[in-house]
């Protein structure tokens, strides 16, 4: 089974998913949830990470972590390993608690840690498990926003910045934010390569940060692709109509049928393109 591109380095922001095995809950009461905050605290702690947004939901969690150093990986072996074993004690159970690896997006803290953090705090709500994010004891917005008293794993600084120097204007002005992020399409239609949330530019940037030793083989292909150009790209670029419908498919981005639509031709002739380009490039 193809195993997810990991990509660490220190600043790296991350949108973190763990799901429960064969969709079962990860949490069954409050103190559940309450150790896993407290295992959360200290994995910070011990790797330099930021927590600037999270949401415990029944069967998975999201984080939105940014790390201090490339110890990603340590730490959520640490966090998922420890809470694995807190929760089989408790529970007398055994095996795996968490399915498979943890899912983990790179994202351009710039352009979308604002957008993340709304997408993450207002996931109850979208699950109609409650009308109201405040209404969620066990996600950030509540420490965010002022309503309860900020958790030490929390930092706030930055998200809050974003809106007012001062404290309760900028959490008013977070509170009106997430309430309009009720009507706005998901963050993940922007996703990147299945790992990447940002642009052309930030995903060629964090592909140039990959470890040179790191295997690629058993890497999922569309996570180790440049990002995708429109086809109509390549009809500007080559004016060799063969060579620009070859390039096109080449990318790996496209099948044949989709640059054939495109370019206004069959499957086919988009076929015997590429093999004239192919022999060309051996000449």
């Amino acid at each position: 089974m193809a195993r997810p591109l990991r990509i660490e380095f220190a600043g790296g922001l991350y949108h973190i998913t763990s799901r429960g095995n064969a969709q079962q809950d990860i949490y069954t009461d409050n103190h559940d949830r309450a150790t896993f905050l407290g295992l959360m605290d200290k994995t910070n702690t011990r790797f330099d990470w930021q927590v600037h947004a999270y949401c415990l939901m029944g069967n998975h969690y999201h984080l939105l972590i940014e790390t201090g150093t490339s110890t990603l990986a340590k730490g959520m072996k640490l966090l998922n390993g420890s809470y694995t074993q807190f929760f089989n004690r408790k529970h007398r159970k055994v095996g795996h608690l968490f399915q498979g690896r943890y899912e983990a997006i790179l994202v351009d803290k710039e352009s979308y840690l604002l957008e993340l953090a709304r997408y993450i705090v207002l996931n109850p709500v979208r699950a109609r498990m409650v009308r109201a994010p405040a209404q969620w004891e066990w996600s950030s917005y509540r420490a965010t926003t002022g309503l309860a008293e900020r958790a030490a794993l929390l930092t706030t600084d930055w998200i809050l910045s974003c809106f007012a120097d001062k404290k309760n204007q900028a959490q008013q002005r977070y509170r009106r934010f997430v309430q309009a992020g009720r009507n706005q399409p998901s963050p993940w239609e922007q996703l990147k390569n299945q790992i990447y949330l940002g642009d052309d530019e930030f995903v060629e940037a964090m592909q140039c940060k990959l470890d040179p030793d790191q295997p690629l083989n058993d890497i999922p292909r569309k996570q180790k692709l440049a990002p995708p150009k429109p086809i109509e790209y390549f009809a500007r670029k080559f004016s060799d109509r063969t060579e620009a419908m070859a390039r096109a498919y080449l990318s790996q981005h496209y099948t044949l049928e989709e640059v054939g639509k495109t370019f206004g031709v069959s499957y086919a002739t988009v076929s015997r393109a590429l093999k004239r380009h192919e022999k060309k490039c051996q000449m």
